[in-house]
C-alpha cells in the first residue's frame, strides 16, 4: 500500500529542470501543468539569465488532457526557438503529459533540423525523483545530442567530472570547482558541463575524454556506463566526496594511479597540501581535543553523498564516533549493499549502521530514542532544526531543504573544505559558551 512520507529530502523527477538550468545557455521547455516550474525551482540560487518564471511551458489544461497536447507542445517549442536565445533546448515532461500519452519523442524529432538542438527527457514525477531526473537529462544529452565515437579523437589528460546534483545540492558549484582544482594539481585537464563558463563547449568535449570521473555513491553511474558503452571511455568511480586530509589524499592517489600519472609528483602534491592543512589543525587542536561541550557522537541525515562523505571525515579526521546514520535520497535497491559496506570501512576499525529511509518522521523518532551521552552533533537539513532543540544537540544544516544559510560558492570538498566544515561545526558549538 502507498504510505504518506513526512519531511522528504528530494523532489519529483521534473526537478531535472535544475540540471538543465545549471548548463550555461541551456533552457528547459516544460510539457506539464501550470505551476510546476515555479514550485520545483524556487529557492536561493535559481534566478539568473534563464530563471524559472520564464521557462516555456505548455500549461496543460483539461483540453489537452482530453484531446492530447502534442500540437500545444509543437507550438511552444517553435515559439521558444523564435524568441529565446538559448544554445540548447531540453523538453521535460510532467505527470499530465505522460498520463495522457503524448508522443513527445515524435514532436521533438520534428525539430531535428532546427538551428539549435532540441532534446527531450521523460521526467514524470511518478517515475522517480530528481536524483533520477538528473541522470535522465544526462542520458538525453549523450544519446540525442552527441554523435557517435568516430567523430571525437581522444584528448590525453582530459577528464569529465560528474558529482553533485546542480542546485539541489547547495554546495554543487563549489564542489565541482574544488574537484577540478585537485585534478589540475595532478596535471590533468578537468572538463565540467555545469556552472560558470562551462556549458555547450564542454559538452562537445565529453566524448574526447581520457576517462570519466564520478564522485558519488551511486547517482551518475548509469551516465558514465552509457559513455563507456557509446565511446569506450573508461570511468573511475570514487564513491564519496573527499572531505578533509585523509580522504582527499586517498582520492588524489587513487585518481593518479587510475590515470597512470607519476606517483612521486602526486606524493609531492599530497605532502604540500597536508602540510598546510595540519598547520591549521594544530592551531586549534586544543579546541578539538579538549572540548567538553559537544559529545563525541554524531548523526547525519542527508543523501548518500553527504551522509557518507561527512561520516568518513568526522571519524577519520576528527575522531568522533558515529551512531546510526540515515540516507534519505531513496537510493535504488541495487546500490544499497555496496554503500552500506562503505560505512564499515572507517579508520580505527570503526563501523556504523546505515538506514536507507525516506520518512523523516520515522528517522526523528529513532534519533530521539537514542542516548548520545551528552550534546550530540546532528548534521542534516532544515527539518532537523526542531529535532536538535528537542535533543539539545548541536545542529548544522548542509543539505536540501536549506532555509537558514546562504551558500553561494562554498564547498566541503578537499582539504580547505574539511577546514570549512570544522569552522561551521565549532561556530555552532561555541555558541553554548554564550
Amino acid at each position: 500500500m502507498p504510505r504518506i512520507l513526512d519531511q522528504t529530502r528530494y523532489k519529483c523527477a521534473l526537478s531535472a529542470i535544475q540540471t538543465v538550468q545549471a548548463i550555461s545557455g541551456a533552457l528547459p521547455i516544460l510539457h506539464s501543468g501550470p505551476g510546476c516550474s515555479d514550485r520545483l525551482s524556487s529557492g536561493a540560487g535559481t534566478s539568473g539569465h534563464f530563471a524559472p518564471r520564464i521557462f516555456p511551458c505548455t500549461n496543460i489544461s483539461e483540453k489537452e488532457v482530453i484531446f492530447g497536447g502534442e500540437e500545444r507542445l509543437r507550438e511552444t517549442i517553435a515559439n521558444a526557438l523564435k524568441v529565446i536565445n538559448a544554445e540548447l533546448f531540453v523538453v521535460l515532461t510532467g505527470c499530465s503529459a505522460e498520463i495522457v500519452g503524448d508522443d513527445v519523442e515524435e514532436v521533438v524529432r520534428s525539430f531535428r533540423d532546427a538551428e539549435k538542438p532540441v532534446l527531450y527527457a521523460s521526467t514524470a514525477g511518478f517515475k522517480g525523483n530528481n536524483y533520477l531526473g538528473y541522470e535522465w537529462v544526462l542520458e538525453a544529452i549523450i544519446s540525442q545530442y552527441l554523435q557517435d565515437g568516430s567523430a571525437y579523437p581522444q584528448e590525453p589528460g582530459l577528464v569529465n567530472i560528474f558529482a553533485s546534483i546542480p542546485l539541489h545540492d547547495p554546495f554543487w558549484h563549489g564542489n565541482l570547482e574544488v574537484l577540478a582544482q585537485l585534478l589540475s594539481e595532478l596535471g590533468l585537464q578537468p572538463n565540467i558541463i555545469f556552472g560558470y563558463d562551462n556549458g555547450m563547449k564542454n559538452i562537445d568535449k565529453i566524448p574526447s575524454a581520457q576517462f570519466n570521473l564520478l564522485v558519488s555513491p551511486w547517482q551518475g553511474l548509469d551516465s558514465v556506463k552509457l559513455l563507456e558503452q557509446k565511446y569506450g571511455t573508461p570511468y573511475f568511480h570514487y564513491p564519496n566526496l573527499p572531505v578533509g586530509a585523509f580522504e582527499t589524499s586517498k582520492f588524489l592517489r587513487a585518481v593518479s594511479d587510475f590515470a597512470g600519472l607519476d606517483r612521486e609528483k602526486t606524493e609531492a602534491v599530497v605532502k604540500e597540501k597536508e602540510r598546510k592543512y595540519y598547520y591549521f589543525i594544530e592551531r586549534f587542536a586544543d579546541l578539538f581535543l579538549e572540548n567538553r561541550i559537544m559529545a563525541q557522537r554524531f548523526v547525519i541525515v542527508s543523501d548518500a553523498q553527504y551522509t557518507l562523505a561527512l561520516t568518513k571525515f568526522l571519524v577519520n579526521d576528527l575522531g568522533l564516533f558515529p551512531e546510526k546514520q540515515y540516507i534519505m535520497d531513496d537510493t535504488p535497491e541495487k546500490y544499497r549493499q555496496a554503500i552500506a559496506g562503505y560505512f564499515r570501512d572507517l579508520n580505527f576499525g570503526i563501523e556504523t549502521e546505515v538506514s536507507f529511509e525516506t520518512d523523516g518522521y520515522k528517522v526523528h523518532e529513532e534519533i530521539e530514542a537514542t542516548d548520545y551521552h551528552g550534546y550530540p552533533l546532528i548534521v542534516g537539513s532544515a527539518w532537523e532544526k526542531k529535532l536538535a532543540r528537542k535533543t539539545s544537540a548541536h545542529y548544522l544544516s548542509v543539505s536540501w531543504p536549506l532555509t537558514e544559510r546562504l551558500i553561494i560558492n562554498s564547498s566541503y570538498a578537499g582539504y580547505e573544505g574539511g577546514l570549512k566544515f570544522l569552522e561551521d561545526i565549532y561556530s555552532v558549538v561555541l555558541t553554548r559558551f554564550n
